[in-house]
């Protein structure tokens, strides 16, 4: 006796992804990448704008300590049409005779170099007796003095969208870094005999 087989045959589920379904995905992770490309993009500026404000509030910090413990004074000097800075001081020249403006270039302190987009925005210097300083190359630089005193600035960094503010006071040489514009900052002085 012979058995009858009895064969179906059951076609085969197609699997896959049809080309419209494929350039959704691909749509759709453009546009989150985007997204997060330009927040990026927005961070890093604002980033940078803070990392060249902060330069200049710790080359400040150090300028002062190093005009106290080596009784000379030392300078930040601004160069604002090609946008960086530098502490200077004085040394002097065995073989000359003659002290010589030295830029100081160790551990703790360098020459900065403004980086994109970031530039001065505000710069505002007066000397230690309150009068604002009128001659440019003055207004290039802010002396901190052996005696822990310096001249007052207020000076704004950005980048047209982001701005930080570092002020320097005049009686105690001290620096502060805000967030915003310098106009919202004062030059003041400060009553070292008000507690």
């Amino acid at each position: 006796m012979r058995a009858n087989k009895l064969s179906l045959k059951v076609k085969p589920e197609r699997s896959g992804f049809t080309i419209a379904e494929l350039l959704m995905v691909v749509l759709i992770i453009s546009l989150i990448g985007g997204m997060a490309g330009g927040l990026y993009i927005g961070t890093y500026k604002k980033m940078m704008v803070e990392r060249t404000a902060r330069d200049l509030l710790l080359t400040a910090k150090y300028a002062k300590i190093a005009a106290i413990e080596r009784l000379r004074p030392y300078e930040i000097q601004l160069d604002v049409e090609n946008n960086g800075f530098w502490l200077a001081t004085s040394l002097w020249n065995e073989e000359s005779g003659q002290t010589e403006q030295a830029i100081v270039d160790n551990y703790y302190c360098k020459p900065v170099e403004f980086p994109g987009d970031v530039k001065f925005e505000d710069v505002q210097i007066s000397s230690v007796g309150s009068e604002t300083v009128t001659d440019a190359e003055e207004q290039q630089k802010i002396v901190f003095s052996p005696k822990g005193n310096a001249q007052s600035a207020v000076i704004q960094i950005g980048d047209g969208k982001t701005h930080y503010t570092v002020s320097i006071t005049a009686a105690t040489g001290r620096a502060a870094m805000y967030f915003g514009k310098a106009e919202n900052v004062k030059i003041k002085t400060q009553d070292l005999d008000a507690e």
